[in-house]
């Protein structure tokens, strides 16, 4: 039997499109959209509008708050699909830690279309220019537990979305194997 997924991640590299993906599924199930984004400390937010890519440390205090939004939901009753870059292993192990049965979605895409989708995406804090680092940093999850890996290089949100929840609906509590 597949393991049950009762939250979801929608991660990968700036320009993925995590934003709209997590709001078309959340429209498709009932489920609640917690955007990473707003989460960020206004440090942070100035070092990437600077065009500095942070560190762990910086992104450390800001995934304790996404650890604990991710439980709220959960208590709540909630089924909460959260956006978060989530480049390296132990930001996702450190996610996995505080919900059981947390499933990834990530949006894997190119450096040049990430950066072309950066460039054009208006009034947002991070620049082009962090798209190379966001590479670097990145750890293909691919391999891991309770991931799917979509193109979202060639894959229209609602596509993504629907192949996302249709992945999540086979993972809920009590489905069939």
């Amino acid at each position: 039997m597949n393991q049950p997924i009762t939250a979801l991640v929608i991660m990968g590299v700036a320009g993925c499109g995590k934003s709209s993906v997590s709001q078309a599924l959340c429209q498709l199930n009932g489920a609640i959209a917690i955007e990473g984004d707003t989460f960020h400390p206004a440090a942070n937010i100035a070092k990437m509008s600077a065009g500095i890519p942070l560190t762990d440390d910086d992104r450390s205090g800001w995934l304790d708050s996404l650890c604990d939004e991710l439980r709220a939901a959960i208590a709540r009753g909630q089924r909460p699909v959260l956006t978060c870059s989530a480049l390296k292993l132990r930001y996702r192990e450190r996610l996995r830690a505080a919900v059981d049965g947390l499933g990834f979605v990530y949006l894997e895409l190119t450096p040049r279309v990430a950066a072309d989708r950066v460039a054009h995406r208006p009034g947002h804090f991070m620049p082009k220019t962090l798209i190379d680092s966001q590479f670097d940093a990145l750890e293909s999850p691919s391999s891991e537990p309770l991931v799917l890996t979509l193109n979202a290089a060639t894959q229209n949100i609602k596509e993504l979305a629907s192949e996302a929840n249709r992945w999540w609906d086979e993972r809920k509590e009590g489905a069939a194997s």
